[in-house]
């Protein structure tokens, strides 16, 4: 890490638990889901999913776990691969 650089961690999460997100990539397993090929489409481009939960690699990086419900794919992902949607009126 550059001198000039802070961990994502030193603020505050892009994303709450029950956030409307979208895959701006599609995504492969790299082998850390299991009962999925290895290269295996998990997550396709412009796939709607909800932050279940946050979580840290490295201490540095916050991983949202978003639930593609369709897909039926729990999926990590970093606040770059997402972009927050709005949630239906009467919702919260």
């Amino acid at each position: 890490m550059r001198d000039d650089e802070r961990p994502e961690t030193w603020g505050e999460p892009v994303f709450s638990p029950g956030d409307k997100v979208q895959s701006c990539f599609t995504v492969k397993n790299d082998g850390t889901m299991w009962g999925v090929e290895i290269g295996e489409i998990v997550v396709r481009k412009g796939d709607i999913g909800y932050v279940r939960d946050i979580g840290t690699y490295l201490q540095e990086y916050y991983i949202y776990a978003v639930d593609f419900i369709d897909r039926r794919a729990i999926v990590g992902m970093r606040a770059r691969e997402l972009v927050g949607l709005p949630m239906p009126e009467g919702t919260s």
